[in-house]
């Protein structure tokens, strides 16, 4: 009897430590076709080992700093595939709207496509999801978990910052030219950031599956007191050439000087940016009083 129990016993533990029994390692070399989860990466200390566009980061992104071995894949609808293979990565981070490409990247790795920004608007939710996602892939669920919670808290704060302050609606525009506007409003990163501070959004229109519609700066006239805050960075010119405009000139947040300008922050990007985008707005209303 003590024999066959010792039998069992031991072919219990072969089985155990058996390759096939075995959990997958983690995915610690990842590359990245999008800036939102690689700065989500960055976050969770796992940053990506490549990633497309790198000399555009500061441009769009500031903050957190991509690592300067970070390498350079070009650009995101034609990565370098000879680079990307010779870094022989342990899947390759993608979103739904990359897909058409999918199938040239999967002969290299496995493409983990993970959706942000999709019809039904729920980016911040989203890119929480996606962050949990990547912790279990990098074997560190218990980092995202913690990111999460700090994010949570770093919400309530400015929220409970702003709350006694009779604050006015908010536009948030990236200057296109001298007569149009990307305004965010409903589905995108910003709208559901300035819902979680306890902010209203000016914008009301239509917008698209993330979350902006192109304007003539003339929509944007509205008869209910509002604040303007557009984002760097500007086309040269613009700003010179608005303020010899009439029709920007005539507006309403623009005749009351409520007109602010935010260093850039990433509008396609995950909850590092919802974050960078809470505290940066919240600084400024604060300091408005």
């Amino acid at each position: 009897m003590s024999l066959d129990r010792r039998s069992l016993l031991l072919a219990g533990a072969s089985a155990a430590f058996s390759p096939a029994a075995r959990a997958a390692p983690p995915d610690r070399r990842l590359a990245s076709l999008d800036y939102g989860l690689a700065e989500t990466l960055i976050r969770l200390g796992c940053p990506p080992v490549a990633l497309v566009a790198t000399q555009d980061w500061n441009r769009w992104v500031v903050e957190p700093a991509l690592p300067a071995d970070t390498v350079n894949l070009g650009a995101s609808r034609e990565p370098n595939l000879e680079v990307l293979q010779a870094l022989r990565p342990d899947a390759i981070l993608s979103t739904p709207y990359l897909a058409g490409i999918h199938h040239r990247l999967e002969r290299i790795a496995p493409v983990i496509s993970l959706p942000i920004y999709a019809p039904e608007g729920r980016p911040l939710a989203l890119a929480g999801a996606a962050a949990r996602r990547l912790g279990e892939m990098i074997g560190d669920p218990a980092a995202a978990a913690r990111f999460l919670a700090e994010a949570d808290g770093c919400f309530e704060q400015i929220r409970d910052r702003l709350a006694d302050r009779a604050l006015p609606p908010v536009y948030l525009v990236n200057f296109m030219d001298e007569r149009h506007v990307r305004v965010y409003g409903a589905k995108s990163l910003f709208d559901d950031t300035l819902h979680r501070i306890g902010l209203a959004n000016a914008w009301q229109g239509p917008t698209n599956d993330w979350g902006f519609a192109t304007v003539g700066i003339e929509a944007l006239q509205t008869g209910k007191d509002a604040l303007l805050v557009y984002f760097d960075p500007v086309p040269p010119a613009v700003l010179p050439s608005l303020a010899r405009n009439p029709i920007w000139r005539s507006l309403s947040f623009v005749r009351s000087g409520r007109v602010h300008g935010l260093p850039p922050v990433l509008m396609f990007g995950c909850v590092p940016s919802a974050l960078r985008f809470a505290r940066l707005v919240g600084d400024l209303l604060a300091k408005r009083g």
